[in-house]
């Protein structure tokens, strides 16, 4: 019974926090998800187990996944199962891509590197419209992005997206643009308000900044 519990507000904490980081009010996220205000307010405060059709509901209101909120560790990988049937898919503007890409998470970097095509997944977040992720002051990630030239920034490309099993859809964001070392003490304080953490956790020092230069992205919508 304890394990259960757990389990039930793990749930209740991570859609009121995830609907908070939204700026939506309980209201926002019944009328975004087509579920009833009070069946939420049972959800986040008594912490109830909801069916999975409503939790993936939810899920697409919240721009995440049901395996987010409930911290599961999926037995078989993602895609496996069968396509959506008379499924859509959307073509994103630069606007849609950004909103999309606000709330931070865990993207794909890829960059060419001293071996050849490199792809490394990392934290990020935004900061005035740039990506700032964090990796070890002198290492080899952070020496594979340094062209060694003054004024001279790293080209690379830059993944995220969001894939819900239960209904077949999901979203994906492409970003190019140049790699910018954060040097300065102004731009360092910008980049540690973000609070982003390092993926392999600690002492990651070394703040990386991608500027955009081109935006593209794509929704699948089930049918």
């Amino acid at each position: 019974m304890s394990e259960q519990v757990t389990t039930m507000e793990r749930l209740g904490r991570r859609i009121a926090e995830r609907r908070e980081s939204l700026n939506l009010s309980r209201q926002d996220l019944a009328d975004r998800s087509g579920v009833a205000v009070g069946y939420v307010a049972y959800l986040e405060d008594q912490s109830g187990i909801s069916v999975r059709e409503a939790l993936a509901r939810l899920a697409v209101a919240l721009e995440t996944t049901v395996e987010e909120l409930l911290g599961e560790v999926a037995g078989i990988p993602l895609g496996t199962g069968p396509t959506a049937a008379h499924a859509t898919l959307e073509v994103l503007d630069e606007n849609e891509c950004l909103h999309l890409l606000r709330p931070g998470g865990v993207g794909r970097i890829a960059f060419e590197g001293r071996y050849g095509l490199t792809v490394l997944p990392v934290n990020f977040r935004m900061s005035e419209g740039s990506i700032v992720f964090r990796t070890v002051s002198g290492g080899s990630t952070d020496q594979d992005l340094s062209t060694g030239v003054e004024n001279v920034e790293y080209g690379v490309a830059f993944e995220v997206d969001r894939i819900e099993e239960v209904t077949r859809g999901g979203w994906s964001v492409l970003v190019h643009g140049s790699l910018h070392h954060v040097t300065s003490d102004e731009e360092r304080a910008e980049a540690e308000q973000t609070g982003v953490e390092p993926w392999a956790g600690g002492q990651r020092q070394r703040y990386l900044k991608i500027r955009p230069t081109r935006l593209t992205g794509r929704r699948i919508q089930p049918g």
